[in-house]
């Protein structure tokens, strides 16, 4: 497991999350959930929000989370969220090239934590294989 990347994606997942929930439009735009004039709507708004923060709690949960099974746990419920957001967005967004990107991005995220799971080397408990001083 590759702890640093999946502390990385959590941290930066939660900030996004955060971010969004204070500025929903920061997703709205991008994904065209605009009107003509280029507005988001109020009720887009408060139907972000919660999608925001449920990015936060679980990039939270990635950051924080011990090593191990509690870890293990968070990254599956993040691949879970993303590979959700890929299917949902890439099926209902406004138009075509807007569907697209958010399932490249969504994709790209949970591949990101996919990685975290599958790479790097073996854990081991604590003070094992630690060189020690000469006596």
């Amino acid at each position: 497991m590759r702890v640093r990347l999946l502390r990385g994606v959590g941290v930066a997942t939660a900030v996004y999350g955060v971010a969004v929930s204070v500025v929903p439009d920061l997703l709205a735009r991008p994904s065209g959930l605009v009107d003509e004039e280029g507005r988001v709507a109020s009720a887009t708004r408060i139907s972000l929000r919660p999608l925001a923060w449920r990015d936060a709690a679980s990039g939270l949960a990635l950051a924080l989370a011990p090593e191990g099974p509690a870890l293990r746990t968070a990254a599956y419920v993040r691949i879970a969220a993303d590979l959700g957001d890929a299917v949902l967005l890439g099926m209902t967004l406004p138009d075509r090239n807007r569907r697209r990107k958010a399932v490249a991005v969504s994709v790209g995220w949970g591949a990101l934590s996919v990685l975290g799971l599958l790479g790097g080397g073996v854990s081991r408990p604590v003070g094992v294989g630690l060189r020690r001083g000469r006596r």
